[in-house]
């Protein structure tokens, strides 16, 4: 007996496969001969729609898809060097597309060739409906174009009438393109095509001369709200308040092309909706300028570049006035001010350096952390951290400006430099430590002093704010936290001043930030000067109060080019970029370098901006004036230092002897009773170091320590030299710089300039530590390794000379001096500090507690 489940046998499935083979052929047969797609009509729309008729001929009946030839080759390499996304759908169909014309020709209207008549829709008129939310403006996305929605015509379709000339305007009024070619079209007849793809006007004109939404035109004066041609009509108009234009173009002509084509601007269309604006009118919602005209030639690209910058000037200066509209009152706190380091905190080459190394380290995940202080008016502008200080209003160019703490009325700690200003112009109330009776005072005598209080007073006389209010934490310790207490997201306290001074004996006494470094005298707290409050058109208001110095005494320096810094008021009639262009280290200006070059001594190709001698000249007086007020800083930074430390020494353990090992001390005392020596921004960059040396009988060095290297470093780990064996390791140096310690995959802790605690990945992301970061100040596998010296505290240093170096008896010397500044070069190089830089920070090394002792060798 069979099964149900038994399988068929090869003898009784060949018939079956025959019958199913002659089968397909027949059909195969059948389908060949006959065409096979019914021609059909096209979709409706949910508009109105017209037919347009236009006769056509087939051109190229012969034309296979399946079969490629010279008309398929050429329409695939056209579109794809067009990147036209379509181009291989296309060039696969021949039969739609037209034969592409000679580029001389004459430019035919756009059309799909088919072997019949084609079938096209167009929108009929229609008037603009009253709910038009764009009050018939043109709608950008109305241009567009639609997708195709025609199927493949057939030779049998019968040819549907002519159309009519009214209807053939109607069309012509309703192409959505507005006669425009469409870029997924071939390349008509009369296209100049230009050389990859830039026309010849304009070699850097990547739009083709077309219109950039997102720049301003200023020589652009067609009302866009009119058709080019004057006898258009409001019933040119499409639903959605499109006009259509009165004839095509070519894609890369446009009414501006025209019209600068001839030198000479076109008239816009009179009447209508909108009356058209002036021919030279601005654009009134101009943004930055892109330097060239339609036409691609370069216009005054500075003066524009000058009109938004003062633009961006009125915009601060009634929300945020800078310092030099604080000095026509206040000159002596200004020139005070101008030098300090709260003045130098956002024009700073370091801080701009190191802000963008730490960006560059943490991929951008410490944002704004470093701007905020250095810069808050740019902060509260709302200025990105990537601006170029050129290109930012005066206010947030200088740092810690006068309104960073006079515009300040909130009570603020450990933020992180977030701390709101009071926005308000120059007459706006400002917050000090006193209270506005002097301010009062000038306002009810106005006529005297010949001042106003309202910006609409049109009256002449001198603009000073309504009132000056008393803000009592702006003269406490507290009021610096904000900045001097700086801990990053990983949890390093980069700067501990404040947590320094909450454990010393000075907060103890109630001795506050200010006592010290805006005192009478620098680093100690010995009461202030007295002085005028404000001189107003020549009058003193309150002769007898308290002064507080606005230099911030400090053991900081500038290392910017001198005519950009100090702030000076005659140094705005050079930019900042032609400042740098100044070479004053060649001597530019000086009379004995202008003599050289008009004698023919010196050859020079001075840039454009200092091509006059006369202005090289002007330059070089406020170089030298700031330059005075740099000597003058140099002798405050060397006060504070002097003031807030001491050196004994040298002590010896025993008579020194011939052939014997030459051992003493030096004893370092910190007589500060603020904070540690040293301490500042970022500890783990200011350096504090001991340079001794030894001077034999006869004034050759036997033996030194805390040396430099070619490149500037102390010879410890971090020199090249010393790593390269090219010079010997410092092993008595004294240094009190706090450096960063890391824990590696294997080995000790080791020093490293700047570490980021960031998660073992491809991408380092800059995370807070898991543990409590609370109780042990640092994150896993980073600390700070602190070697200052608390307040009032001391240490004994000890150095050993070896008695190789002794051998002759006589007349001994040793000198010693402590040594200052503030960056190290090998972490400036890691910063990619230019040469300049390092030059002017070496340059800029303070010495003090200079000494020098004479003994006797036997």
């Amino acid at each position: 007996m069979k099964s149900r489940h038994s399988h068929p046998t090869i003898e009784s499935l060949l018939p079956r496969a025959a019958l199913l083979v002659v089968t397909c052929g027949l059909l195969g047969y059948w389908f060949s001969g006959n065409e096979w797609v019914k021609p059909g009509e096209s979709d409706p729309l949910v508009r109105d729609t017209i037919s347009v008729a236009t006769s056509a001929t087939q051109e190229h009946p012969e034309c296979n898809a399946n079969e490629p030839s010279a008309l398929n080759l050429q329409v695939q390499e056209m579109l794809a060097q067009g990147g036209c996304p379509g181009w291989i759908s296309l060039a696969s169909e021949p039969q739609l597309l037209q034969e592409l014309p000679p580029l001389d020709a004459q430019q035919p209207s756009p059309h799909t060739q088919h072997d019949g008549q084609v079938r096209a829709t167009a929108y009929t008129d229609q008037e603009p409906t009253d709910d038009d939310l764009l009050g018939e403006q043109d709608d950008l996305l109305e241009l567009s174009p639609l997708p195709s929605t025609h199927k493949r015509p057939s030779s049998n379709e019968t040819p549907p009438k002519l159309s009519t000339e009214a209807e053939q305007n109607k069309e012509q009024a309703e192409d959505l393109l507005e006669d425009r070619n469409d870029l997924l079209e071939v390349p008509r007849e009369g296209l100049s095509m230009p050389k990859n793809g830039i026309t010849e006007e304009s070699e850097e004109d990547l739009l083709n001369d077309r219109d950039d939404l997102l720049m301003p035109d200023l020589q652009d004066t067609t009302d866009r709200a009119f058709p080019n041609d004057q006898s258009a009509t409001n019933n040119n108009r499409t639903p959605s308040g499109v006009i259509a234009p009165s004839g095509g173009r070519a894609p890369n002509s446009s009414p501006r092309e025209n019209s600068h084509s001839t030198g000479q601007a076109t008239q816009p269309q009179q009447g209508g909706l909108f009356a058209p604006p002036a021919l030279d009118a601005p654009n009134p919602h101009a943004g930055a300028s892109t330097g060239k005209t339609d036409s691609g030639k370069k216009t005054s690209t500075k003066t524009q570049q000058q009109l938004q910058q003062e633009r961006c000037q009125f915009v601060a200066d009634s929300m945020y006035p800078d310092a030099t509209s604080c000095r026509t009152c206040h000159e002596k706190i200004y020139d005070e001010w101008s030098v300090s380091s709260h003045a130098y905190a956002a024009v700073s080459p370091m801080y701009q350096k190191f802000e963008q190394t730490i960006h560059n380290l943490t991929h951008g995940t410490i944002g704004y952390f470093c701007f905020r202080c250095h810069s808050p008016v740019g902060t509260a502008l709302g200025y990105q951290r990537t601006t170029a200080l050129w290109d930012m209003p005066q206010a947030a160019r200088e740092g810690v400006t006068c309104v960073a703490c006079h515009r300040v009325n909130e009570m603020y700690s450990k933020t992180n430099g977030e701390r709101r200003i009071v926005p308000g112009d120059i007459h706006a109330p400002v917050y000090g430590t006193i209270g506005g009776d002097g301010v009062a005072e000038v306002i009810a005598k106005r006529g005297d002093y010949k001042v106003k209080i309202d910006p609409n007073d049109k009256k002449p006389g001198q603009p000073i704010h309504q009132a000056g209010l008393c803000f009592p934490q702006l003269s406490k310790s507290e009021f610096c936290t904000s900045c001097h207490q700086v801990a990053v997201h990983p949890g390093i306290k980069l700067e501990v001043v404040w947590e320094q001074y909450r454990a010393s004996p000075a907060c103890k006494k109630g001795v506050s930030c200010q006592d010290c470094h805006m005192g009478r005298i620098p680093g100690v707290a010995s009461g202030y000067e007295v002085g005028a409050a404000a001189i107003v058109n020549k009058k003193k208001v309150n002769e007898n109060r308290k002064h507080a110095n606005h230099t911030f005494y400090g053991p900081g320096y500038s290392i910017a080019h001198p005519g950009v810094f100090p702030w000076h008021p005659k140094a705005k009639r050079w930019t900042m970029q032609e400042w740098l262009m100044f070479d004053w280290r060649a001597g530019w200006g000086t009379k004995g370098f202008e003599d050289a070059v008009d004698n023919g001594i010196i050859e020079m190709k001075f840039p454009k901006v200092w091509d006059d001698v006369d202005d090289r000249m002007d330059a070089r007086e406020i170089i030298e004036d700031n330059q005075k007020k740099l000597a003058k800083k140099n002798k405050l930074r060397h006060a504070v230092l002097e003031n807030g430390s001491h050196v004994d020494g040298p002590f010896f353990k025993r008579q020194p002897r011939v052939g014997q090992d030459l051992r003493f001390t030096y004893n370092v005392i910190n007589t500060n009773d603020g904070h540690n020596l040293p301490t500042a921004s970022l500890g783990a960059q200011p350096q504090l170091w001991a340079n001794v040396v030894l001077i034999g009988p006869t004034g050759e060095r036997l033996w030194e320590t805390g040396y430099l290297d070619c490149n500037g470093d102390l010879a410890d780990i971090h020199s090249v030299e010393v790593r390269n064996k090219r010079m010997p390791f410092d092993w008595q140096l004294f240094n009190l710089q706090t450096m960063f310690l890391i824990t590696g995959a294997k080995g000790t802790d080791r020093e490293f300039p700047l570490p980021v605690n960031v998660s073992i990945d491809q991408l380092p992301f800059i995370r807070p530590g898991a543990q409590p970061i609370s109780t042990i100040n640092h994150p896993p596998f980073i600390r700070m390794e602190s070697r200052s010296l608390p307040a009032l505290g001391s240490r004994k240093v000890p150095y050993k000379v070896p008695g190789k170096l002794v051998c002759q008896p006589g007349r001994y010397r040793l000198s010693f001096r402590m040594r200052s500044r503030a960056e190290p070069p090998y972490f400036m190089r890691f910063c990619n500090s230019t040469p300049e830089m390092v030059r002017s920070m070496t340059e800029g090394i303070m010495d003090f507690h200079q000494a020098s002792f004479e003994f006797e060798v036997r």
